[in-house]
């Protein structure tokens, strides 16, 4: 399918038909590019009710939600055109705010909004909210049959919206189930041609790009240029799934006055985060002498990048390695004591 907006690349992701579980496991879990599974949850419940509209999509919502936690609403009002970003100048704040509501409460919203002008309609949006807790009859009315590794359904409903450009740090299954999402997506070598906004103070998690892809200030950014040379992207309908690898950079758009997306991330253990060791390294060698960030370098190169990394310590007794050790759980909390200690240290 394709989405009549104009979209900001002719390039496509690779598409392919639905897939089953053997086959997602030999050949898409373990791809380093995206791909499109057409009709991959044509079948789920959800999506056979919200082919009757919005009326349709939220009543069959409201009665998986009995039972279920409030979720976090985000809020934009009619002049930011459903990109939830910064705001002012200064980036000193942001241009959404946050509520806690009812899936009813905010079902019932939305429908009231698809009746009010575009111009004028705000903006909600529940993101990421998981199933177990706000949607407690999802997942087994809406089975997933592809392994993705003991991962948790998260469901992301709203109206018209805009994700800023950011990465996921684990692979992801997206599902939509009502409306259309439009993904734009870039490599994650691109990083540096996608000026990432402010590390530590993000819209949601991850940092994310400053450039808006649906209207790019190249005098501004000009890098942005080459990004969009590697840029590729998806339009999805009720049923498709978009299967993202780590750390690929994707934006996305939301179509529709009620559109419901289900994805997952595979489990992983998100105390270890590698974008915290950049951050570190940004403190702790980015600013050395050039001399010394090439010593370091080479640190990170034997230790860290390596083919070889992981046998670095394999010249040692295995007693000794300590955090030289093969990966493992205590391996884990050894390393992670070893840091906290350091950092504590004035």
């Amino acid at each position: 399918m394709t989405i009549s907006h104009p979209a900001p690349t002719d390039a496509r992701v690779e598409e392919r038909a639905a897939v089953d579980a053997a086959t997602f496991a030999a050949e898409i879990a373990v791809r380093d590019v995206p791909i499109v599974l057409r009709g991959q949850v044509a079948h789920w419940a959800s999506v056979r009710a919200a082919a009757g509209g919005d009326r349709a999509t939220a009543a069959y919502l409201t009665g998986l939600g009995d039972g279920g936690k409030p979720m976090e609403v985000l809020i934009g009002g009619p002049a930011f055109g459903g990109k939830f970003f910064y705001r002012g100048d200064n980036l000193e704040g942001f241009n959404f705010h946050r509520e806690k509501a009812p899936l009813g409460v905010l079902l019932s919203e939305l429908l009231r909004l698809s009746d009010v002008p575009e111009a004028e309609r705000h903006i909600l949006y529940a993101n990421a909210a998981t199933a177990p807790e706000h949607l407690p009859g999802w997942a087994a009315a809406n089975p997933l049959e592809l392994p993705m590794g003991g991962a948790t359904p998260r469901l992301w409903i709203g109206n018209g919206s805009q994700t800023a450009t950011h990465y996921d740090g684990s692979t992801n299954l997206a599902c939509v189930v009502a409306g259309e999402r439009r993904f734009t997506l870039f490599p994650p070598d691109q990083v540096g041609n996608l000026y990432l906004g402010p590390l530590d103070r993000t819209l949601a998690g991850p940092p994310s790009s400053m450039v808006d892809p649906l209207a790019p200030d190249l005098e501004r950014y000009p890098r942005y240029a080459e990004a969009l040379g590697h840029a590729v992207v998806a339009d999805l309908g009720p049923g498709d799934a978009i299967f993202i690898p780590a750390i690929w950079w994707h934006h996305v758009q939301a179509f529709g006055t009620l559109n419901v997306l289900c994805n997952y991330w595979r489990a992983y253990d998100s105390s270890v985060s590698a974008f915290h060791a950049v951050v570190h390294a940004m403190m702790a060698v980015r600013d050395l002498p050039a001399a010394e960030k090439a010593g370091w370098r080479a640190w990170f190169e034997h230790y860290v990048f390596a083919d070889e990394a992981s046998a670095a310590g394999d010249h040692l007794p295995a007693p000794a390695r300590g955090v030289l050790g093969p990966a493992s759980q205590d391996r884990t909390e050894r390393i992670r004591g070893y840091l906290l200690k350091s950092l504590q240290r004035r």
